[in-house]
């Protein structure tokens, strides 16, 4: 999968959308609801090929599931040094996210990991903005966003 901050998101109407996007959404929805078992079956129902859905699964969504899901998890490595944690939420807490969960590992050799989950409902910056933001920080050796709710 792309690194969701380099990628940049468009809204199109229903009747611009290819077949295969189309019946991808219709199986991703039969999932959803439970009508179907498994993937094979939502497929087989709504006559789309396997690797056309996986195609198309990461990238279609309905408007309604972007607007209701704006969660983003971000993985951090950053410096061990007194307040580092502090500093990061305050950024994350400027660009107006809600720090949903927070993982810390130990620090090893002066290092450690460091996953948020963040609702970003309220974000004022655009997504690759935050990213770049926390990257600029001194003790972040690295930020990358692992996942988002259909951002």
């Amino acid at each position: 999968m792309k690194n969701v901050a380099n990628q940049r998101y468009y809204l199109v109407r229903e009747d611009v959308l290819t077949d295969a996007m189309q019946k991808t959404l219709e199986a991703k929805q039969l999932l959803q609801k439970g009508t179907v078992a498994s993937i094979w079956d939502a497929v087989k129902q709504v006559d789309l090929s396997r690797s056309a859905f996986y195609k198309y699964r990461d990238a279609v969504f309905p408007f309604h599931s972007i607007v209701q899901e704006r969660i983003l998890t971000v993985f951090i490595q950053l410096q061990d040094r007194k307040g580092t944690l502090a500093k990061l939420l305050e950024t994350v807490s400027d660009a107006h996210c809600n720090v949903l969960t927070i993982h810390q590992t130990i620090p090893i050799q002066g290092r450690a990991n460091v996953t948020l989950s963040l609702d970003v409902t309220s974000m004022v910056h655009e997504l690759d903005e935050l990213i770049r933001g926390l990257n600029q920080l001194d003790f972040v050796e690295s930020a990358e966003v692992i996942s988002s709710g259909a951002l």
